[in-house]
This record gives C-alpha cells, structure tokens and sequence, in this order.
C-alpha cells in the first residue's frame, strides 16, 4: 500500500492560509483529481484553518496520500459541539467541509478530511 506523508506547520494569520490552499491544491493536483475536486479540498482546508487560527501559535497540518484516498488533519479544530451560538461563521465552515468532502471526523485533535481517488487517478 502506498502511503506518503506530508507536514505543513504555519503561523496561526490569516496571511498564511493562502499556503495551505496551495500546498493541497498542488498535491491533489498531482494525485490526479479533477478541477472541481481541487476546488473542494482548497476551500476545505481553508475552512479548517480558519477554524484553527484562534487556538494555537500555529497551525499543523498533515496531508497523507494513499492507493484509494487523500487525506488532511488539521489540528486544534473546534467542532459543532464546541462552538457558541454566537460563532456561526464557523459553525458554517464545519457545514462546508462536511459538504465538499467524502468523509469528515473530528476528534479532540483537530480534524481529519478525506476525499478518496477513483481508480486511474494514480
């Protein structure tokens, strides 16, 4: 089983998010996905470090390429359950990462997000 591992450690601005997008878009790229599916995984990743930028100094991220999926953890990403009435602009990014990707887990870790390669891809 193929299986590589990349790690992307960011200051926790907004100014950097811009790298995470392109880290993944240029992944996915290679992997083989089609544009609207690159599409998704920006705006996913996107999504999760906004989340992110609030609890940490930086933002960990780790992109793992598999034979039949992608995957991206996020650290320190609140989920539904953690959020105030009050924060529904996160409350909404959680909706869209849920909406755009596969396969969506959260855990007290952050998140992990997968979006999984049809066959030919690689």
């Amino acid at each position: 089983m193929k299986k590589d591992i990349l790690k992307l450690t960011l200051p926790s601005k907004p100014d950097y998010i811009s790298v995470a997008r392109l880290t993944s878009s240029a992944i996915a790229n290679k992997i083989g996905f089609n544009i609207d599916d690159i599409e998704d995984i920006k705006v996913s990743i996107a999504e999760a470090c906004i989340n992110a930028l609030t609890k940490s100094q930086y933002i960990n991220i780790q992109f793992e390429i598999r034979d039949d999926r992608f995957i991206m953890k996020v650290e320190n990403v609140s989920t539904e359950e953690q959020l105030d009435i009050e924060n529904k602009e996160m409350e909404l990014g959680i909706l869209i990462i849920k909406s755009l990707m596969d396969e969506v887990k959260f855990s007290e870790e952050g998140v992990e997000m997968i979006k999984y390669i049809e066959d030919g891809n690689i």
